[in-house]
């Protein structure tokens, strides 16, 4: 009984990390967060996505026997780190789309 559940929250789990995790690569985004957003991204969002990170790099070093034999060991760690560690470290706070802010640049009247 303990084993099905286990199995169930396991792959329950891992669906949740590629659903989740497909957010999108490293781009420039142009949005203006709202304080309570920012908040809101720094006490609730920003830990939640820090263990969704963690948890699927577990589950990408148990799974990595079988994704390197299946040849897609890549597109796994893609999936299951990459994604998850930039939608935590490499967003703007306050931010619901992955990316950097741009650099703005002040033009001086000549």
């Amino acid at each position: 009984m303990t084993r099905k559940i286990s199995r169930t929250l396991m792959a329950t789990l891992a669906a949740c990390l590629m659903a989740f995790s497909s957010v999108g690569h490293a781009q420039a985004v142009d949005e203006t967060p709202s304080a309570l957003a920012m908040t809101g991204d720094a006490l609730f969002v920003r830990p939640a996505l820090l263990a969704t990170t963690i948890i699927g790099s577990a589950v990408y070093l148990v799974s990595l026997p079988f994704s390197a034999l299946g040849g897609n060991a890549g597109e796994a760690g893609e999936v299951l780190v990459v994604g998850p560690a930039k939608a935590t470290f490499v967003r703007c706070l306050g931010c619901t789309r992955t990316g950097k802010k741009p650099e703005t640049v002040e033009q001086s009247g000549n």
